[in-house]
């Protein structure tokens, strides 16, 4: 949890995603490769799928807050069909492999949001998906508060997949590894040997 301060207004934003990048990273803990892939809900997504897609958003997000000029992602058939195969791990990929990205990327991205001012003017572009079909002006803070939007979202479904694959919550995987004592909330989670996290 991100836990109560007098922050400003960039670091609490800040916090708030590191909140949910660490929800999201969490609910691999103690899996092996081939439950990351199961999707255990009717829906197509696994938890190896949302740590690739998290790479996908924040890969995004650096690309467009450290550089201004650069378009925003393809709304073509080729740049949708990139969107849609970033949601599963290919035969050729690994959960750990995907979690190598998440951690490589996650550095650069965390510094590309610290680095932003929320009242500098933006231009937000069109968004199809919500009946947006024309950029419109905004400011950083829409795009910032969007992120944190973005990866809430994905880390409850991470929580709900990882309860349907063998009943351990989120939350208390991030406690255990923040070194939190176990109490009358939740006990300490020890990944098994050989799964993702083991020691």
């Amino acid at each position: 949890m991100y836990q109560p301060a007098s922050n400003d207004e960039i670091t609490g934003i800040v916090n708030y995603l590191d909140q949910q990048l660490n929800a999201i990273r969490a609910a691999a803990v103690g899996l092996t490769d081939e439950q990351a892939r199961l999707r255990p809900c009717r829906s197509a997504l696994s938890i190896g799928g949302l740590i690739k897609h998290a790479v996908y958003c924040m890969r995004g997000a650096v690309a467009r807050l450290t550089d201004p000029d650069a378009p925003p992602p393809s709304l073509d058939e080729q740049g949708f069909a990139a969107y849609m195969g970033g949601f599963a791990l290919t035969a050729d990929e690994t959960a750990l492999g995907v979690l190598a990205e998440f951690d490589e990327i996650r550095i650069a991205y965390i510094a590309a949001i610290a680095a932003t001012d929320p009242t500098a003017a933006t231009t937000e572009p069109p968004a199809p998906w919500d009946g947006i079909y024309d950029a419109r002006p905004a400011n950083a803070r829409y795009y910032l508060v969007h992120q944190i939007e973005e990866f809430a979202r994905h880390a409850g479904h991470a929580d709900i997949i990882r309860e349907e694959i063998d009943g351990m919550a989120v939350p208390a995987i991030v406690l255990s590894q923040s070194g939190a004592p176990g109490n009358d909330y939740f006990q300490p989670y020890v990944p098994s040997p050989g799964t993702i996290g083991a020691r």
